[in-house]
């Protein structure tokens, strides 16, 4: 709250995880509210979030950015680049932290069978979003997640062996 009432134009502002521990729409709502806010003032801003839906920001807001630390995939495993790309993350690394974090092999297992019926249950009932999360029609594209990540790799900034992670990635992705 504090930083809402002081914040100015030559503010530099960190934000981590803005509504977490609310429930889903609590804290999307929040967060998203939190994040306009800082861009009206047009504060030099920061702000981490697992909330896919802002990087929706930048279509509202044109001071506001997308940007990500780029990743590779190999199996379960994640390596990370250590390298800021423009645009949003193209998925989610939620379960591979996990797992370098040191959670147990067999929590990350049900995890991942909670993910995939969670998934599951969300294609076959979708849940109604409010209108400010209104898209269009939209058509899905098996290839789109492929292609995006090919869109965000430079080629000669890659390793042999990150080179070969980005192949089976993408593979795993077809």
């Amino acid at each position: 709250a504090n930083i809402l009432h002081h914040a100015t134009a030559q503010s530099l502002v960190l934000m981590d995880e803005i509504g977490r521990g609310t429930s889903t729409f609590d804290g999307l709502a929040l967060a998203w509210a939190v994040a306009e806010k800082l861009s009206e003032i047009n504060a030099y801003t920061l702000f981490a979030t697992h909330y896919f839906e802002l990087t929706r920001l930048p279509e509202t807001h044109a001071n506001a950015r997308n940007a990500h630390l780029a990743a590779v995939e190999h199996g379960e495993r994640i390596v990370f680049l250590h390298s800021v790309q423009d645009g949003p993350a193209s998925q989610s690394y939620g379960l591979q932290v996990a797992a370098l974090a040191g959670v147990p092999k067999k929590v990350i297992q049900n995890a991942r069978k909670h993910l995939r019926a969670l998934e599951n249950e969300s294609m076959a009932a979708p849940v109604p979003q409010l209108d400010l999360f209104y898209t269009p029609h939209v058509e899905v594209i098996e290839a789109e997640p492929a292609l995006d990540a090919l869109r965000e790799l430079n080629p000669d900034e890659l390793s042999p062996r990150e080179a070969l992670d980005v192949l089976y990635r993408l593979k795993a992705m077809m």
